[in-house]
């Protein structure tokens, strides 16, 4: 199989070769490469846009609202591209919740989730009048109380349930099963809910799950779905009132082979499960709206063989893209010169520079001939990627680059060494210059 094979399959891709050059929308990769250099993240703007409204037009009926999860892909430009689609998002810290509200998010399109939030947290959401919290446990519930009666408001909460479900994904990324650290056991979700009801600073709205990330069955949905309306109705048969559900995210895309449900299917499961409650719905769509849209444009450094392997180098790392040292996810490959009627093809493993066996993006990939300063193309990185970049190793912050059509802009600049070097300060006592005794 030819690495070029390796481009997305659907036909609305906004990856191209086009005069044995491949684009992103209607610009040349190596154009970017020219302008910012490598290695640097490339997102369509086209294919965001096309994933949101594709999404909204599927649950039509239902007409949910969509909080965008801004864990996966928190660049301003994305955000302010989401939002003027009509997205709220969903935040799990102060800075995420500062983020959305600086491209544009409206408050009151804000859900609040995540295990740990502080009372500092807490206090500038209350404070921003955020749609909801997503409760976690009952010592944040009791926690939100204290500071909401504190700053003399009621705070707008939804307890999130731990379903106990398997959502057949990566461990790494399971969230809702019984050993896991998120949201309160279905068994106390009653009591739990008739104590907030009983609490004056707090307004209890409904319940919330979330199971993990990256499901491509819709199985795991379904039980997850099936548990949270059989406590509404649960609820509502002990006169208490619940206004809206969360059906959270996780739905997940095709890295290397994967069939995930279309947001048709998955809207029919909705409707089916949940279509006959009078709630209003949220969803919490990240990966699935921006994975696909984006690329990690690299440069090959060199060429190693050794031990009957061929390692291909290249300028991005694993501080630039995480995912596949975290949760040996895989991301095809392609070369940004198209090689599709080069005969020669082989195998080989496409790794970084940094100090680290796991700083490997894939092992035994095909590939035509590669040679130092060839361009190459990590797909579907537009989720988890540029969010989870480090400088390990004294590596400037990988930049960011949105396109539109024919226009590309940079979103985020690369970090210099100057930048790098100034966010460090050495004490008085280390400048002195005299010499370290030990005691």
């Amino acid at each position: 199989m030819p690495m070029t094979s390796g481009l997305p399959p659907r036909d609305d891709s906004a990856l191209s070769y086009r005069g044995g050059q491949l684009n992103i929308e209607n610009v040349p990769l190596d154009d970017v490469a020219a302008a910012v250099g490598t290695p640097v993240y490339c997102y369509s703007s086209a294919v965001i846009a096309r994933n949101y409204r594709r999404m909204a037009q599927a649950f039509s009926s239902k007409s949910p609202r969509l909080c965008y999860a801004v864990k996966a892909n928190s660049n301003l430009a994305v955000l302010r591209l989401l939002s003027n689609l009509g997205a709220g998002a969903e935040v799990v810290s102060e800075g995420e919740l500062r983020k959305a509200l600086a491209a544009g998010m409206l408050p009151d399109g804000i859900v609040f989730a995540g295990v740990g939030k502080t009372r500092r947290e807490i206090a500038f959401a209350i404070q921003s009048e955020i749609l909801q919290f997503n409760v976690e446990s009952e010592a944040e519930l009791a926690m939100i109380a204290q500071v909401a009666a504190g700053l003399g408001c009621r705070a707008p909460v939804a307890l999130r349930v731990n379903p106990d479900v398997e959502a057949r994904t990566d461990a790494r990324i399971t969230t809702g099963t019984r050993g896991d650290k998120f949201g309160i056991p279905s068994s106390r979700i009653e009591s739990v809910y008739r104590r907030a009801c009983g609490e004056p600073s707090l307004e209890p709205l409904g319940l919330s799950v979330h199971i993990g990330s990256q499901i491509t069955d819709l199985g795991p949905f379904r039980a997850a779905y099936e548990r949270l309306v059989s406590l509404v109705r649960a609820l509502h048969g002990k006169g208490l009132p619940v206004a809206r559900l969360d059906l959270g995210g996780g739905l997940g895309v095709a890295y290397s082979g994967e069939s995930p449900p279309d947001f048709e299917a998955y809207a029919a499961l909705v409707e089916q499960v949940a279509g006959n409650l009078d709630c209003e719905l949220i969803l919490e769509p990240g990966r699935c709206l921006v994975a696909d849209a984006g690329v990690l444009l690299s440069k090959v450094i060199l060429k190693k063989s050794q031990e009957n392997r061929t390692f291909v180098v290249i300028d991005a790392a694993i501080n630039d893209l995480l995912r596949p040292a975290l949760y040996e996810a895989h991301h095809r490959i392609i070369p940004v010169t198209d090689r599709k009627r080069e005969p020669a093809h082989g195998r080989v493993d496409f790794v970084g520079p940094v100090c680290e066996t796991t700083d490997t993006f894939c092992r035994d990939e095909h590939a035509p001939p590669l040679n130092p300063d060839d361009l190459v193309a990590v797909l579907t990185a537009g989720a988890y990627g540029a969010v989870m970049a480090s400088t390990y190793n004294a590596r400037p912050l990988v930049p960011e680059v949105l396109v539109r059509d024919r226009d590309f802009e940079l979103v985020r600049s690369r970090e210099t060494y100057e930048e790098m070097l100034a966010r460090d300060s050495v004490p008085t006592w280390l400048t002195a210059c005299e010499p370290m005794t030990s005691s």
